[in-house]
Parts: structure tokens; C-alpha cells; sequence
């Protein structure tokens, strides 16, 4: 009797360690769950889940982005292209299990079809596509309380309206809206999710632009089918200002500046001026052009088009003082011709009157003497005059411009002087004028 109990007990301890030492293997246990909660007659995907607390309320979806990288923005297409992981999570109490003691802590999905998912659309979105290289990069894990995770990796492009009007002293608003194209909020509600609903990557690196900050918000929508749930978040941008000053601004700057060379080369140097003002005039056509070039043809005035507008004025300016420095040239040799003319006339009349003159004094048979008809210097009735007319003649009082003036006798000379100094004043002020305006402006939109 001993002998069988002891049989008995070493036969016991023996069962009950083999069987402690098999091992579960839990791959099957997903298996057997997956089929148990996702088999046929068991789960359908068209039906949407329930509310808060197994309610009739609306499904509570709760959203959040990573925005991977943003590639380009467009100005004249008005767009932007950006790289996002995109995660939805949502409680589905028709997918419970039994987590096994919490050694099955998540089921793992790579069809999306086998469950319900939410009807969300990109509502901005021009173009887009999925990543599948090496495998689809999306995936669905089911939680032992019924919650379920959605991620995808996805690329867009997106509409982004601007406002060029400060170009490129600008910033500009471009948002991601996402919106329920079929539930209404009756069925289904998008919600940001707690905490941190959108994260940017590291070190995100724009050729022309950089990301300043980001907004999150609601933009629900009515329509005559029903109210649409709606999530958005604005990415504000702000345009480097760098580049534009290299490529544009101080080429620009050069370019009247050497228009203002004509300005000291002699007047007489006609190819010289003329080459001059009429290939920085083109150049300067050339730049304005290139620049539009680049940018979507709006209705109104932008930064760009002023100072363009201005410089190609300045340019123009030159040009045209050059004409008129050849045209009062002109006129300058023409006087002094007419001049040299009149006193050569003056000098014959005057001898031809010396002439008479001593032919008179020297007739013996004349009884009287005639007065000389032109007075000479040394003459005491001139003398006498020219006192006279001094008492009664105010002195004139000194004028620095005048005087300066006078240094320069021919009027073309004087205008490629007075060009010296006009020219560069009123482009000083005009940069003053403009980048006060424009800078303030920008300061203003921001606050």
C-alpha cells in the first residue's frame, strides 16, 4: 500500500513538471484571437462603433500627425508639399480579448479593410499617395480593451492661398484640414488628441522659408446634407529674406548706381553715356522680368514690384538726363556762337564809327564839334553816369548756390552737377521711405 502511494506522488510531481516547463506559444493565441473577435458572423467593419460608453452617441476619433519633412512651396502654384505619419485612435468595444494575463499587450493589422475605419479626407489635398516600398508602411494594432491605432505614412500636396502683397518681406498661413466626408457629427467626431496632437521633426530644413510655429483648431462645416466634424492646423511660415537680398535688392542697387557713372563722364563722350544708360536699362528690364518670372501674376502691387518699379525709374532717369545734357549742350554752343557773332558786329560798328569820327575833326571848314556817338572808358560824363546808377543800385546779397553755380558757365554742365547730388538724395530717401513702410507693415500683420 506504501509502494503505490509513493507511485502515485512521484507520477504527480512528474506531470505537473512537464507541464510547467511547456511553453505557450503565444503567435497561436493571436491567431485563435484574431479569428475569434474578427471571424465570419462575429465582426462587421461597415457598422461604426459605438459611443462613449457603449451610447448611440457619436464615434470619438482622436487625431495626431507627425510632420516628417515639407519639401517645397510653391508661389506660383500656391502650394506646399509635406510628408506626415498620420495616427487615428478610436474605441471599438466589439474587439476585446483576453490579453492572457497582459502577455498579449497589442493585436498587430496590416489590412485595413478587416476593421472599421473612419471616412476622413484631406479637404485642401491636390495630390497624394501612400508609401509601399518595401512594404506598405501602414498598420493597425487592436488593444485588449477595444481601442484601435491607425498609422500611415503618407505624402501630399496641398493648396495654400498667399498673400504676396508683402512679398518678400512676407509670411504666409498654410493649413492642413481634414475633414469626415460622409458621418456627420451626429455619428462621428473628430478630436485632437490630448497632450500633443502634432510634432514636426528635428532640424526641418527649408530652402526658402522657415517654420515659425504651428496652430491647432476646429473647422466643422455645415452643408445642406448635415454638419461635417472638421480638424485643422495652420503652419506659419516666414520667408527668408537672405537670398532676396543677395539676388535681387543689392544687384539692383548696383545697377542704379552705375547709371550715375554717365553723370561725371564728359559731356562731349556720347557713345560712352549712351552705352551706358541703355545697357543698365536693359539689364535692369531683364532683372524685373526674371522676377515676375517667378511669380504668379496677381492684381495687386507687391514689395517687389515697387522697389523693381522705382530702380528701373532711376535707370530710366539717367537715360534721360543724358538728353537733355546733349540737348542744352546744343543750345550752349549754338549762344555762345550767337555771342561770338554779335560782338564781332559790335567790333566792326564800332570802328566804322572811329572812322567818321576822325574824318569830321579834321575838316578844316567845319565850324562846330559833334559828341562823339560811343563813349569811351576814360570818358568823364561815363564815369560820372556809372557813380550815379552805383548810389541808387542796392548791393546784391551773396547766394552760396548761385556762386557755387557760377563756378560751372555752361548750363549742361550744371545739370550733370546738379544729377551728382539730386540722384543719390532722393534714392537714399526713397530707401528710407520704403523699407520703414514695408518693415512695419510686416511687424504689424505679425502682432
Amino acid at each position: 500500500m506504501y509502494k503505490h502511494t509513493l507511485i502515485a506522488l512521484i507520477v504527480h510531481i512528474f506531470h505537473v513538471t512537464v507541464c510547467t516547463n511547456v511553453k505557450i506559444n503565444f503567435r497561436e493565441k493571436e491567431k485563435e484571437v484574431l479569428d475569434q473577435i474578427l471571424g465570419q458572423g462575429m465582426y462587421d467593419a461597415r457598422i461604426r462603433p459605438s459611443g462613449v460608453n457603449g451610447t448611440d452617441g457619436p464615434t470619438i476619433v482622436r487625431v495626431n500627425i507627425f510632420v516628417r519633412s515639407i519639401s517645397k512651396i510653391d508661389d506660383v502654384t500656391m502650394e506646399y508639399s509635406v510628408q506626415l505619419t498620420f495616427r487615428e485612435q478610436w474605441l471599438d468595444e466589439r474587439l476585446k480579448f483576453n490579453d492572457f494575463g497582459g502577455r498579449l499587450k497589442y493585436l498587430t493589422l496590416t489590412e485595413a479593410s478587416r476593421v472599421w475605419m473612419p471616412d476622413l479626407f484631406f479637404s485642401n489635398e491636390k495630390e497624394g499617395h501612400f508609401h509601399n516600398i518595401i512594404m506598405p508602411n501602414v498598420y493597425i494594432r487592436i488593444f485588449p480593451y477595444g481601442s484601435v491605432l491607425y498609422s500611415i505614412r503618407i505624402s501630399l500636396t496641398l493648396s495654400c492661398p498667399m498673400n504676396l502683397k508683402l512679398y518678400p518681406l512676407d509670411r504666409q498661413i498654410c493649413s492642413l484640414r481634414m475633414a469626415s466626408y460622409g458621418w456627420t457629427t451626429d455619428d462621428l467626431v473628430f478630436l485632437w488628441k490630448e497632450g500633443d496632437p502634432v510634432q514636426v521633426v528635428k532640424n526641418l530644413h527649408l530652402p526658402r522659408f522657415t517654420l515659425e510655429k504651428f496652430l491647432t483648431d476646429y473647422c466643422n462645416s455645415k452643408t445642406n446634407t448635415g454638419e461635417y466634424s472638421c480638424l485643422k492646423v495652420d503652419l506659419l511660415f516666414k520667408r527668408e529674406f537672405s537670398y532676396y537680398l543677395i539676388q535681387i535688392y543689392i544687384p539692383c542697387c548696383m545697377l542704379v548706381i552705375v547709371s550715375w557713372v554717365s553723370f561725371w563722364l564728359d559731356q562731349g563722350a556720347v557713345p560712352a553715356r549712351v552705352s551706358l544708360g541703355v545697357t543698365t536699362l536693359l539689364t535692369m528690364a531683364t532683372q524685373t522680368s526674371g522676377i515676375n518670372a517667378s511669380l504668379p501674376p496677381v492684381s495687386y502691387t507687391k514689395a517687389i514690384d515697387v522697389w523693381t518699379g522705382v530702380c528701373l525709374t532711376f535707370v530710366f532717369g539717367a537715360l534721360l538726363e543724358f538728353a537733355l545734357v546733349n540737348y542744352a549742350s546744343r543750345s550752349d554752343m549754338h549762344r555762345e556762337n550767337m555771342k561770338k557773332q554779335r560782338r564781332q558786329c559790335e567790333l566792326e560798328h564800332a570802328a566804322s564809327m572811329d572812322a567818321t569820327s576822325d574824318l569830321i575833326d579834321t575838316d578844316s571848314n567845319a565850324t562846330f564839334a559833334m559828341k562823339p556817338l560811343v563813349r569811351h572808358p576814360g570818358d568823364p560824363m561815363s564815369l560820372e553816369k556809372v557813380r550815379q546808377c552805383e548810389i541808387h543800385m542796392q548791393p546784391a546779397r551773396p547766394n552760396c548756390c548761385r556762386s557755387w553755380l557760377s563756378k560751372f558757365p555752361t548750363r549742361s554742365k550744371r545739370i550733370d552737377v546738379i544729377s551728382r547730388i539730386t540722384f543719390p538724395l532722393v534714392f537714399a530717401l526713397f530707401n528710407v521711405i520704403y523699407w520703414s513702410t514695408y518693415l512695419f507693415r510686416e511687424e504689424a500683420e505679425e502682432s
